[in-house]
């Protein structure tokens, strides 16, 4: 079966940090633009961070600039986003998606044109 599976998520203080970790299977991420896209609650899913697997080009939202890593491992077929300094405004389900062929991670963040999704992982940022 072709999924991708988000785990890492939970309940942190404003502050805090999360590791997210979106595993592939049934398929290789090799050769993918893969991303992190956020839903708060009541608002649309927005891209987050992306990366292209061949190069480690990336994107980053604003919002997130210097606080959030986009990361991936090649060998393990994983893609990770390392949230520092988290606050309330990052709160939602976070989901992660992939696309295979060169795709920029830009394009990819913004477009949000994935090939397949995970099911989310719920992040909660709240004192």
């Amino acid at each position: 079966q072709l999924q991708l599976v988000e785990s890492g998520g939970g309940l942190v203080q404003p502050g805090g940090s999360l590791r997210l970790s979106c595993a592939a299977s049934g398929f290789t991420l090799d050769d993918h633009a893969v991303g992190w896209f956020r839903q708060a609650p009541g608002k649309a899913r927005r891209g987050v961070s992306c990366i292209h697997s061949s190069d480690g080009s990336t994107y980053y939202a604003d919002s997130v600039k210097g606080r959030f890593t986009i990361s991936r491992d090649n060998a393990k077929n994983m893609v990770y986003l390392q949230m520092n300094s988290l606050k309330p405004e990052d709160t939602g389900v976070y989901y992660c998606a992939s696309i295979q062929g060169y795709y920029g991670p830009t394009w990819f963040c913004k477009s949000q044109e994935g090939d397949y999704w995970g099911q989310g992982t719920q992040v909660t940022v709240s004192s």
